[in-house]
């Protein structure tokens, strides 16, 4: 009797010892298992939200370039009667407003597409030189302006990545001039340097101009932007 009354006290413990532990790897197998979930859930979601805000910017940045192409449509005027065939025109300050909201990429991005309607609607007649000078000139200024300000952005950085970006179209564009106009134009480029100092001015004039009003109406509509 002793003999069997330890054995079955013994294979009582055992058994209780092995339900606990089951119950106790049954109730961490379902923690594991609801945690797991909430990761996913929670993976999820993030990844609905980027896509989201993906989609957002996307739809702002079609907006931007729409309001370019409005904008070139209604304003556009020469500067200079020597080169009447260069026109002022304000599609630049959406893209502008664009690279500070979104990134000098972006930016580039933004001058690409709309530099390429631009030329097959608004302004076809330029052809398929005035696409490549499009986006070169508002490629550069905005690539600046943005990396700049992309480092600091504050009004102070906002004025020299402007500033610095009005310089770098300028001086780019005079080597664009006298390397692509020639090609595309047929004209000598003797022709084209005499009449750098009006081509110079006109890109100086045209680019400040947008960079100032960017700058005045930027912090403006930056909220809706980034929303």
């Amino acid at each position: 009797m002793t003999e069997k009354h330890i054995n079955n006290n013994g294979n009582g413990g055992t058994d209780g010892t092995d339900k606990a532990g089951g119950a106790g790897r049954v109730g961490r197998d379902g923690e594991a298992d609801k945690a797991g979930e909430t990761r996913g859930v929670s993976g999820a979601d993030r990844a609905g939200k980027v896509a989201g805000s993906n989609t957002l910017r996307l739809a702002k940045m079609g907006m931007l370039v729409a309001i370019s192409i409005v904008l070139v449509y209604f304003i556009h005027f020469p500067i200079f009667p020597a080169v009447a065939f260069l026109e002022y025109d304000p599609a630049d300050i959406p893209v502008l407003m664009g690279t500070f909201a979104f990134g000098p990429l972006a930016g580039v991005l933004l001058a690409a597409v709309t530099a390429v309607i631009q030329g097959v609607t608004v302004s076809a007649a330029s052809g398929a030189y005035g696409i490549i000078m499009h986006i070169i000139a508002t490629g550069t200024m905005v690539l600046v302006a943005g990396l700049i300000y992309k480092r600091n952005k504050t009004r102070k950085g906002a004025v020299i990545g402007l500033v610095c970006g009005v310089a770098a179209w300028v001086v780019v564009m005079i080597g664009a001039n006298l390397v692509i106009t020639p090609l595309f134009m047929g004209v000598p480029r003797d022709a084209v340097w005499d009449l750098m100092p009006f081509i110079a001015a006109f890109n100086g004039i045209k680019a400040g101009v947008n960079a100032l009003v960017t700058f005045l109406l930027y912090k403006r509509i930056s909220g809706f932007l980034h929303k």
